[in-house]
């Protein structure tokens, strides 16, 4: 899972980490999978496509959840920059025999309509562009909501890791299934 600080567990226990708990989810569910953490917090999708090569390693693996955006939305970054470096990162990763899906972000409301529109549109664009499965919003049913995050109202506490585990859970399921 290449992303920001929701992968990377920011601020809660490392076992509360959202790829810790989905590859949990996702053996109790009879799927033999080991779900690789490559959150960094604080990430762009600039950062990510930065590290994408070194993430992947010698023995890349056969599938990737892509979850990159939140900070630059946070940020205010160019929604443009976002696209082309998601993008690459997509491209990379099917040219080395990856098979990625796309967790899609949405922009917070005090960006504005325009940005939040055009920022909202690079994921669905993207995937239709790649061919690969989206995940419309990773922080679905959880964004907005005090208590399932920490105290910054931005990242997710276990509960909410837990929320959005069990949302993703069989979109990622019916991924894996190749379908």
């Amino acid at each position: 899972m290449l992303g920001d600080s929701l992968s990377a567990g920011y601020n809660i226990q490392a076992r509360e980490a959202f790829p810790v708990r989905l590859e949990a989810a996702l053996r109790a569910a009879g799927v033999d999978v080991q779900v690789v953490n490559a959150g960094v917090s604080g990430d762009t999708s600039a950062g990510g496509l930065a590290r994408v090569d070194w993430a992947l390693g010698q023995r890349p693996p056969e599938f990737a959840l892509v979850a990159l955006g939140a900070n630059d939305g946070l940020r205010g970054l160019d929604v443009d920059a976002m696209e082309r470096n998601l993008d690459r990162i997509l491209e990379r990763m099917k040219a080395r025999g990856v098979k990625p899906m796309l967790a899609g972000m949405l922009a917070p409301p005090n960006m504005g309509t325009e940005y939040r529109d055009r920022f909202a549109a690079v994921f669905p664009r993207l995937a239709a562009k790649h061919g690969v499965p989206l995940y419309p919003f990773l922080l679905e049913g959880v964004a907005a909501r005090p208590e399932l995050n920490l105290s910054d109202g931005i990242h997710p506490n276990g509960q909410g890791v837990d929320t959005m585990v069990a949302n993703i859970l069989p979109h990622v399921r019916r991924f894996l299934a190749g379908g």
